[in-house]
């Protein structure tokens, strides 16, 4: 079986190469030709483990490919994939320029027996549309919606050993060809759930969503928290125990980012509209979200005294998670700045040496090592719980501030730790000296 791939992003990047690591020849289209030419040169443009080494593996095997050439890559697919950006309009609606600008260039090409597959997280009703108006020029083909479930920094992981599959068909053709694709994971007693297409376009905006709402949730009860005296995190584990609760998205912090929770949340408050339904926990979700960051700032100021005007703050982590490269809706982007615009001297470490950080932020100073980042520091500030963070060396680091101030938005130190190296600890929902 022959797949192609387009959009070369984050979702059909990991796609396209754990495809072919299911032995399938999976040709990987996009039309940026640096990115193409990077990527035939074995050079990823993301930042996610575990994935360079199939992207090797596979190319030399021959089953994997990347090209520009969209036109002959869809003739002599028998699955095509839409793997293609859905970013948020200013009014909140998902846009799908990208999608329809893709089924333009496919439609005089695909072969007529292929399925065409969105993967694409795209609002109710489009994989629909999109065969209407495939119709309309012409192109009668089995369409179908597979969503992605990928955990940036566990994206590999996440396709190779998913919780469940979730697909929306039409037809019995296109059930037999895509239960073909996922026949690997059935080995390993995957959960492959096919349902109707509206059925797998909102299961993705529904279970985004909901995690978006889990950490809305724990970083209100972190503010009470921090005014009744508990502790967020000993709260947090006692909510997981609940197996009808569970302990994923439990962290409280400085709110969500990344690809998807935003503009997911946005879609769905957006799209239920034009059903006369109106998501009134996911619209004080995004409030509230939108709302963390302010805190967040207002927390780094009080700590400083309400002043950081030439003070020196040491940045560790921008990304908007740990183990990525990712910095798009990052929490980090609206702290760091207001601390620029505080008059604050702003030094920054992040393990992924983030080349979009670098593109985002002005006026700051990189370092490529944490104790370097935090010599002669007023104050550090922990935005992002990267792993190597929990183990560095505090009496390390007390040793190089010029003020023990520490303000920890990802709660990774316990308090009495922190403190025991003289540092004064701020953190998120947790009673403090």
């Amino acid at each position: 079986m022959k797949i192609a791939v387009i959009g070369t992003g984050y979702v059909g990047l990991v796609s396209g190469v754990c495809f072919s690591e299911f032995g399938f020849n999976v040709t990987c289209v996009d039309n940026n030709e640096q990115k193409i030419k990077n990527l035939q040169n074995k050079q990823l443009p993301i930042y996610e483990e575990g994935l360079e080494k199939l992207l090797v593996k596979n190319m030399q095997a021959g089953r994997l490919f990347f090209t520009c050439d969209l036109a002959k890559s869809v003739k002599d697919a028998d699955i095509v994939f839409i793997a293609v950006g859905t970013p948020s309009k200013d009014d909140g609606s998902a846009d799908l320029s990208y999608i329809y600008s893709a089924v333009d260039q496919l439609a005089p090409h695909i072969n007529s027996n292929a399925v065409l597959v969105i993967k694409s997280t795209v609002p109710v009703g489009t994989t629909k549309a999109v065969k209407s108006y495939l119709q309309e020029k012409g192109v009668n083909i089995s369409v179908a919606f597979n969503p992605e479930f990928l955990r940036e920094g566990a994206a590999v992981d996440d396709f190779m050993s998913p919780d469940r599959v979730i697909i929306g068909v039409e037809n019995k053709k296109a059930k037999d060809v895509l239960r073909n694709v996922y026949r690997p994971l059935y080995a390993f007693n995957i959960p492959i759930v096919f349902t109707g297409l509206e059925t797998a376009e909102l299961s993705k905006y529904a279970s985004n969503a909901f995690l978006a709402v889990k950490i809305g949730f724990i970083n209100e009860i972190a503010d009470l928290c921090e005014v009744c005296g508990a502790d967020v995190k000993e709260v947090a584990l006692a909510m997981g125990l609940d197996k009808r609760i569970g302990d994923k998205f439990l962290q409280a912090g400085p709110g969500y980012g990344g690809s998807c929770f935003p503009k997911d949340t946005l879609a769905l408050s957006f799209f239920s509209k034009k059903f006369g339904v109106k998501m009134s926990i996911v619209d004080e979700t995004i409030k509230s979200n939108n709302s963390r960051r302010k805190k967040m700032i207002n927390k780094i100021f009080d700590a400083c005294n309400h002043d950081v005007k030439d003070k020196h703050i040491a940045i560790f982590g921008v990304t908007f998670k740990a183990n990525t490269d990712d910095m798009r809706e990052s929490p980090s982007i609206e702290i760091v700045n207001a601390l620029v615009d505080g008059g604050a001297k702003i030094s920054i470490y992040d393990p992924s040496f983030s080349e979009q950080a670098k593109g985002i932020f002005k006026d700051v100073i990189w370092s490529s090592d944490v104790y370097a980042n935090c010599e002669n520091a007023d104050a550090i500030v922990i935005i992002t719980d990267w792993p190597e963070f929990r183990a560095i060396n505090l009496g390390e680091l007390r040793k190089r501030v010029k003020e023990p101030l520490m303000i920890d938005l990802r709660n990774i130190y316990k308090v009495s730790d922190v403190e025991s190296f003289g540092f004064k600890y701020h953190s998120v929902g947790r009673a403090h000296k």
